[in-house]
This record gives C-alpha cells, structure tokens and sequence, in this order.
C-alpha cells in the first residue's frame, strides 16, 4: 500500500520535504552569472606596443617593456605596433609578469595592406606611423617602379608622407630609376655600402614615427642597424639565380631613435614581394595632389583623371605645358598611380 493517501494533508507533505531537497545545477561556465557590464579599469595606464609575437604584446610603460595579453573584450580587434593602449596588471616589466591590455585608443594613422588588389580585407601593418620610408635597391635585386608605386599609393591613403632611401647606389647608378618620381615632392636618399647618409636621414627621422618598408634583400635592416645601433636586425643576402632576398625579418618591431636632432621611432617590418590594394578609395590619390585637386573641381562628373579621359581639366590644363615641367612631371606621376588602382575600379 502507497505510503501517501488521498487522506493526507499538506501538513504532513511539508514535514517530509524542505529546501534543502532542491538541487540547483551549477553555471557550466562560470561560478557566478556572467554580464555585460565591463569596469572602467580606472587604474589603468597608458603605453605604446613595440612588438608582437604570437598573441603577447611588448609594451612600453614609462621606458620599461611590459609583456602583455589582451582582454577578452578586444579578442575581435586587432593591435598591431604602434597602437597607443591602457595596461592594467602587473606592469614593472619583471620576468615572468603578465599584464592585459584592456582597451585601445583610437588610430591617427593606419598603414595598411590586401593580400592582392581584389581581396577588399585590410591587413593593418601599423599605427600611428606618420612617416613611409620606403627603402629600394640601385641593383641587386633590380628595383621595381611598380612595387614604390604601391608603396606611394598606400602612404597616400592612410595620410603618411612618403620618403625613398635607394640603397647600393656604389653598384648601380640609381638617376635613371629616379627619373620615374621627379614630378612627386618627396625626399630621396641615396646610399652606398659605405656610404650611408646617416645624418640626413637622422635629421628627416628626428621627432616622427617612420615605418620602414622595402623588398627582401634591399638593404632595409642593415640601414635600420645603422640608424639604431642597438637594433641588432638579421641580414641576409639576395639569391644570385633568382635576384631575390631572403627573409631574414619575420615580424615587426619598434626602436627607438636617438639623435642630435631629436628623438623618434623607427619601425621595421618584414621584407614582402607583393602590395595589395584592395582597400584603397582612388580619391585619397588625387587628394594628395592638392595643385592639381583644385584644378579637378572643373572637370566633368565622375573623371578618371586618366590620359585619355574625355574633357578632363587638368589633361586640358597642362596641354601645353613643357614635356619637362614640374606640373606635367606631377600629372605624369599621378596619372600612373591612379593606373594601379583603375583596374581595381574600373567604374572610377
């Protein structure tokens, strides 16, 4: 017979159960509810990274490199050098500490790149970076207009002014590959194995943030060697069957420049063969052309500003201008970097 009968009240229920007899199951994930509320990491302090490898962060606190993690909260956002970011934790920089990187101040500037001009995903180099230096061989690998013509093209859209270093100009005479950037208002360098302009290129780094670029086996390392002694960058050679370099820089990483002119930073990243640009608008191009932007105004709806495009301004404006001119040198040299792009954007 059923211990429990119809007969029973509630009374005598109450006296077999209580609270105790309820079971809870724990959060699978956690050991308290999980919200959105974030803190506001108001001890949090403020540093640069100087370098990246394999998910940790170098960061420079107070001239002490810290080695960090990032929040969970930013697992989406990439932080690339450059990037100015808050560190709470442990942040004297001993062996063995781990701080967090808890937030991310917005970018003045963003060098970036697409792994070909199709493919509209950015890959962000650096930030904060307000100088290009870009660094090109006389010979030895043989230079490539095309390649500093993709450099311009990025540098000009992320609002960075460019610089050309040319370097083993003892091997080759660089002035016929110059020719190709004499209507661009930009400083060229030109160096020799012995013979590095040291303080020219201190004087024009002093006080900037200056990302080095360049194709493997130009030079590119050695010169930031030079420039910052204590850098101690692998160099290699260029293969004498295929004229190219080897990778000798597998990741980026910033130094510190100290001059008799100022101090600034120096940024050194990887040698690569391509430039995609994907991402790039074609008219942040004509933009950095602020003489011949203005004459643009009066030229027809949606121009390509091309050779031969119909009732083009300023193709009309410099019809008679000497071959030689620094205008027709200027229209020349933007004419080819927005040919880079009119592949890209044909309907532009």
């Amino acid at each position: 017979m059923s211990w429990w009968s119809a007969d029973s009240d509630e009374n005598s229920l109450g006296e077999q159960y209580d609270e105790s007899d309820i079971r809870v199951r724990p959060n699978p994930k956690a050991n308290r509810p999980r919200t959105k509320t974030r803190p506001d990491h108001a001890d949090a302090v403020t540093g640069m990274v100087t370098g990246v490898d394999r998910g940790r962060y170098t960061v420079l606190i107070n001239e002490i490199p810290v080695t960090c993690s990032r929040a969970r909260e930013l697992s989406k956002n990439a932080i690339v050098i450059g990037d100015v970011v808050n560190v709470v934790g442990d942040v004297t920089g001993e062996p063995g500490t781990l701080a967090r990187i808890v937030r991310v101040d917005p970018r003045q500037t963003i060098l970036r790149r697409s792994a070909d001009d199709t493919d509209e995903v950015e890959r962000v180099i650096v930030a904060n970076a307000d100088q290009l230096l870009i660094v090109i061989a006389a010979a030895n690998p043989e230079p490539r207009v095309r390649l500093v013509d993709r450099y311009l093209v990025a540098a000009f859209d992320a609002g960075i002014k460019p610089l050309l270093v040319i370097t083993k100009c003892d091997i080759h005479d660089p002035t016929e590959f110059l020719a190709h950037f004499a209507g661009l208002d930009i400083p060229i360098f030109r160096s020799g194995t012995d013979q590095v302009p040291l303080e020219a290129l201190q004087q024009a780094l002093a006080d900037h943030t200056t990302v080095a670029v360049g194709h493997s086996g130009v030079g590119k390392s050695t010169l930031v060697n030079v420039l910052v002694p204590g850098a101690h960058r692998a160099t290699g050679h260029v293969n004498e069957v295929t004229g190219r370099g080897r990778h000798t820089s597998s990741s980026s990483i910033c130094f510190k420049l100290e001059t008799p002119f100022g101090n600034g930073w120096v940024i050194d990243t990887p040698g690569i063969r391509s430039f995609g640009l994907g991402h790039v608008n074609p008219e942040n191009i004509l933009g950095s052309f602020s003489d011949l932007s203005s004459i643009s105004e009066l030229c027809p709806r949606g121009c390509s500003h091309l050779e031969n495009a119909p009732d083009c301004e300023i193709n009309i404006s410099t019809e008679n201008s000497p071959q030689d001119s620094s205008l027709r040198r200027r229209l020349n040299s933007m004419q080819r970097l927005l040919l880079v792009l009119s592949k890209k954007h044909p309907e532009k």
